[in-house]
């Protein structure tokens, strides 16, 4: 497959003016350097379980959009040289589709974060990824080059559903939406980070598949409170046994999910009590309980903890996953008169 990936980077140089040749393949080899080969859950129809994402410590973190491949307790992370490591999610925040990894390691190649500034219109890129899987080894990423044809508000639907992450992009005329790109690097041609590539998402005004970028002014201050533990709004850290204080259980919402028997047992709905809370909204058996309130859920037993912190009386935002799409419903929770 590296042969694929290097057809890919000599087509696409064909393009770049001669006088920069050179410079721009010592840039590739070095931005290729920091880019990671992820892979994670997957593997049913329409859902692939691979993806890409890159370095910004020497430790270790590891950049990437948030997305199903994270869904389970392990996600395999492949350096440029091959060397395999298991990742931890250390933090999430769905609402711009980031999540920051770590892996054990020292000394790698990474991005500075202080060097990303944003690039106008017209500029020529180069975006790195492990689309449609080209690399599962010491191969190198897939490179595209394009230009940056426009910066504008993200406007984007995932199936029926609108995208979380409404802010500004950079739309490239390179294909970048494709399985596996997702998390991805967009660099200039001296190896500059410009953002990250963005997962499959269709414009909701023209239903058009979208080639964009998410640039890193919107996601550094993020990635670097998740790296200093400053970020508590998402992290799989959460997991923990449900309070003794529970406001609410799963039972009062009218859901019954599959038996706890390991310590990270997925919250998936085994079935839902006809007339429920849960019933009203349209939550179903095998619904994976993914988010409660913007907090990450990897666990049944994290679930029953963020129902411990929720209010009598308040809406309680939950997202599930159902076959390959993100579906969010609001429950009403029963003030403490209406429980008695």
């Amino acid at each position: 497959m590296w042969r694929v990936a290097a057809l890919i980077a000599a087509l696409n140089l064909a393009f770049v003016p001669a006088v920069r040749a050179g410079a721009t393949q010592e840039a590739i080899a070095q931005v290729q350097s920091r880019v990671v080969k992820l892979f994670g859950a997957g593997g049913i129809k329409g859902l692939h379980a691979y993806g890409s994402g890159f370095l910004v410590s020497a430790e270790g973190h590891i950049v990437t959009v948030w997305s199903h491949i994270l869904d389970g307790d392990v996600v395999t992370v492949v350096l440029d040289d091959g060397r395999r490591f298991y990742g931890k999610v250390v933090g999430v925040d769905p609402k711009i589709d980031l999540a920051v990894l770590k892996i054990e390691a020292e000394g790698l190649p990474h991005f500075n974060l202080d060097e990303a500034a944003p690039v106008g219109v017209g500029t020529r890129v180069l975006a790195y990824s492990n689309l449609f899987k080209v690399a599962t080894g010491d191969e190198p990423v897939s490179v595209l080059h394009g230009v940056i044809a426009a910066r504008s508000q993200l406007d984007a639907r995932r199936g029926r559903f609108q995208a979380p992450y409404s802010g500004p992009v950079y739309i490239v005329d390179a294909v970048t939406n494709n399985p596996g790109a997702g998390g991805g690097v967009l660099a200039t041609l001296d190896g500059k980070l410009l953002g990250v590539i963005g997962r499959e998402l269709r414009s909701r005004e023209t239903n058009l598949w979208l080639n964009y970028v998410v640039p890193m002014d919107q996601l550094t201050p993020r990635i670097r409170e998740i790296i200093s533990g400053k970020f508590s709004g998402s992290s799989f850290e959460n997991d923990m046994p449900p309070s003794a204080s529970a406001t609410v259980s799963s039972l009062e919402l009218g859901l019954i999910l599959v038996p706890d028997v390991v310590y990270r047992t997925p919250a998936y709905i085994d079935q839902v009590v006809p007339g429920s809370l849960a019933s009203r909204v349209d939550l179903r058996p095998d619904d994976l309980i993914v988010f409660v309130n913007n907090e990450v859920v990897p666990s049944i037993r994290a679930f029953q903890s963020e129902l411990g912190r929720a209010r009598p009386g308040s809406g309680l935002n939950v997202v599930v996953r159902r076959k390959n799409q993100l579906v969010s419903v609001t429950i009403d929770l029963p003030t403490g008169n209406d429980r008695r």
